[in-house]
């Protein structure tokens, strides 16, 4: 496996740790699908399909990031601007699901690890930036950037940890440590200028599908723009 990849393949993780961060990933998710029932409504069910809809299609597009090195929107903190973090966790864990059954993107036997990493994680640690940013009235778009390239490294991070815990590639921990933290720094970047232009866009014309959006003050003048005392898109 190319030690920049994110979704983690068949056997590159031991059994017992693979195991153990599945029933993590498990329990997280289920808990997630609960809280999520309080948040779906006629704004967000159809809102959620569009999300894992958009970030399936972003990750089947690779953008290059180094000699050798490509990377792709994992969509953790996008999924939690636009549904939340429940709704988003969820969303992120289907297109996961999709992506190992059917084309073989990521192992079978280590969905759990990329559930964890990029669903649980990354959706979770995106939204705790983006609600802390936007409380102190960080522009949207700047937010967004953030918030993504945050999302991405803690990812990345999840996986550090469970090579180390139970990695066999023959990689020293530290130079993975370092591979993954300095291309997926590089990789947040494209993905939180993505992340914003798409959230921004939406902010525009709707404000009130934007998840994060939705317990700050937002008024729409009659032609659809938002109005003056809306919190910030760019």
């Amino acid at each position: 496996m190319d030690i920049q990849a994110m979704h983690i393949p068949n056997g590159f993780i031991d059994g017992s740790v693979s195991a153990a961060f599945a029933a993590i990933a498990f329990a997280a998710i289920t808990f997630c699908a609960l809280r999520a029932r309080r948040d779906l409504d006629e704004r967000l069910v159809p809102m959620a399909g569009l999300v894992a809809a958009f970030i399936f299609a972003v990750q089947m597009l690779n953008f290059w990031v180094l000699p050798g090195v490509s990377g792709h929107l994992l969509g953790g903190a996008l999924a939690a601007l636009l549904v939340g973090p429940w709704v988003g966790a969820l969303c992120v864990t289907v297109v996961l699901a999709v992506q190992a059954l059917v084309i073989a993107d990521g192992g079978v036997t280590a969905l759990g690890l990329n559930v964890f990493n990029m669903a649980v994680l990354g959706t979770a640690v995106g939204y705790l930036v983006i609600t802390a940013l936007l409380r102190v009235r960080v522009p949207l778009f700047a937010t967004a950037v953030i918030a993504s390239v945050v999302s991405v490294l803690v990812a990345a991070l999840g996986f550090v940890l469970e090579y180390a815990l139970g990695g066999g590639g023959g990689v020293s921990v530290g130079a993975m440590f370092a591979a993954m933290s300095g291309s997926h720094l590089l990789i947040g970047l494209g993905e939180g200028l993505i992340t914003a232009m798409t959230v921004t866009a939406v902010a525009r014309t709707r404000p009130d599908l934007v998840y994060a959006l939705r317990r700050r003050p937002v008024e729409s003048s009659s032609d659809g723009h938002v109005a003056e005392g809306a919190p910030h898109v760019a």
